[in-house]
């Protein structure tokens, strides 16, 4: 199964997919959208454009966003958040179901500590995904909500199967 995980941004969008096999991760593809255009209507539009045309590349077949945090700016929150409803809208057009997780949970499962740093979390992107190296920390912030997805997409599957022997 191809996972893509994303994190939005406005003037950066980091995507990266991964394939999952049992609890084997390997690193399919990942980067960062960069929209152009001066108005936010034109670098959403241009958002869309370039995140779709990386879901029809590479066919995923799960999709998780990286929550939104609310900060101070809250301006510059509430235009993260239209990049994000590019980030959501894209994969349910494909037809995906989007699972979201906050900041602090992706590092969680990904790291082990919930408060980690972009450079922890890009070193064990590269640690669980041998071969990667994603371009930027976008692309390894992207990268790790795809594998706290596949984390917590292989739990829930244990709990499936163990509730199911439990009623045998």
């Amino acid at each position: 199964m191809r996972v893509i995980g994303i994190d939005p941004g406005l003037r950066r969008l980091g995507w990266g997919i991964i394939a999952v096999a049992g609890s084997r991760l390997v690193h399919v593809a990942s980067g960062t959208c960069l929209p152009v255009g001066a108005s936010l209507a034109e670098r959403l539009l241009s958002l869309h454009g370039l995140l779709s045309g990386v879901v029809r590349a590479h066919a995923p077949e799960a999709a998780a966003v990286e929550a939104t945090f609310v900060n101070r700016d809250g301006a510059g929150t509430l235009k993260l958040g239209q990049a994000r409803g590019i980030a959501l809208l894209v994969p349910a057009q494909a037809g995906l179901e989007v699972a979201e997780y906050a900041p602090n949970a992706v590092k969680k499962a990904v790291v082990g500590v919930g408060h980690a740093d972009k450079t922890q979390v890009a070193h064990m992107v590269r640690h669980l995904l041998p071969g990667a190296d994603p371009a930027g920390a976008d692309a390894a912030d992207a990268l790790a909500v795809a594998i706290c997805h596949a984390f917590h997409m292989q739990s829930a599957g244990r709990l499936a199967a163990a509730l199911a022997g439990a009623r045998a």
